[in-house]
């Protein structure tokens, strides 16, 4: 497609559609655009964010990544969303040529032109490395992003194989897309996030983060993400206020159990989705369980309880492991917590 001329290319699908008409929107100058939250952490909700700050947004992200006009910019998420949108916003102003595809596990399958950037979640990452060809696409590109869920310690390692630089993202569309990166491969890999220069940080009484930013109209963002702030613009992130667990009055955070799980479940060759989260309990007032994607989980369940033991401090070992068949999910892929924590309490009601 030719993006100077959307006119003429006709949408097939509601991703098409949402590309063609973003598109247009902004070759026609619009100076504001309502956009959808995801509902990862609440109920979707529209906000009106406008051009000027996602404008910002993209110039910060081309200069922290170097990336060049005439350079090929790979769009393979919503595009009725931040993310998606924030991409074509990139390559829009600093003049690249865009690739968008319909939003796949493998969106690099049946491209034969080496994209130069691109923005994933961390399912597509995963997927991709499994294929050959897909790898060596990865491998030409000048940077890769991802975001929309945090990366696990062993998708980290796995990118330890690509060597165009892989960044994690932090950000919201609150934020207009991220606000700070980390480097997860090569020489300069951190665990520590660094946000742009211009973005102010701090804590509020939580130990959550606050956030000041051109990208918020200068107005301070309160998060509901604990992190270990570094210094003004590094910090390390530990995981969602919501997700942390009172079990007896020792306070467990979700995200910190779920990296070791995520370990030895990939040390038993399972590919399982799964979350942590504390669930009513009469002598703790909640109790963690390891809530896992499966029709059935009894024929490894023994061996990941005895895994867990040996790894975790005795008040973060899962006190029950459940399995569902399927979780509830946001309109943009991610796993909506709640919702699947309502249908698992009807199934063991039922």
């Amino acid at each position: 497609m030719d993006w100077h001329k959307p006119d003429q290319f006709k949408p097939s699908n509601a991703f098409e559609r949402s590309t063609v008409e973003f598109i247009q929107q902004w070759l026609s100058g619009k100076s504001s655009f309502n956009i959808h939250t995801s509902g990862s952490t609440g109920k979707p909700k529209s906000i009106s964010i406008t051009r000027q700050q996602m404008e910002t947004s993209a110039r910060l992200t081309i200069h922290a990544l170097q990336l060049k006009p005439a350079q090929t910019a790979l769009v393979c998420l919503d595009t009725g969303y931040i993310a998606g949108k924030m991409m074509l916003v990139r390559a829009l102003i600093h003049r690249m040529n865009i690739i968008a595809v319909n939003p796949a596990a493998n969106p690099l399958e049946g491209i034969s032109h080496s994209p130069d950037f691109t923005a994933v979640v961390p399912l597509q990452l995963e997927e991709m490395l499994k294929h050959k060809q897909a790898v060596e696409h990865l491998n030409k590109m000048s940077a890769i992003i991802v975001g929309g869920a945090p990366v696990s310690t062993v998708l980290e390692r796995k990118l330890q194989q690509i060597s165009a630089p892989v960044y994690a993202t932090y950000g919201m569309t609150e934020t207009v897309s991220h606000i700070a990166l980390k480097k997860l491969n090569g020489p300069e890999r951190s665990d520590t996030f660094t946000a742009f220069d211009e973005v102010k940080l701090d804590l509020d009484a939580r130990g959550c983060l606050t956030i000041q930013s051109a990208l918020t109209n200068h107005e301070m963002l309160v998060t509901n993400d604990r992190v270990n702030l570094i210094d003004d613009h590094h910090f390390e992130w530990l995981g969602r206020a919501d997700n942390t667990i009172n079990s007896g009055g020792v306070k467990i955070q979700s995200e910190k159990v779920e990296k070791v799980v995520a370990q030895i479940l990939d040390e038993l060759a399972l590919s399982n989705r799964f979350f942590v989260a504390g669930l009513p309990d009469e002598k703790l007032g909640k109790k963690v369980c390891l809530i896992i994607e499966a029709e059935s989980i009894q024929r490894d369940q023994e061996e990941i309880a005895v895994r867990l033991q040996e790894k975790l401090d005795k008040y973060e070992v899962p006190k029950s492991i459940l399995g569902i068949s399927r979780f509830s999910e946001t309109p943009t892929g991610k796993i909506n917590r709640g919702e699947t924590l309502k249908h698992l309490t009807l199934t063991n009601k039922a």
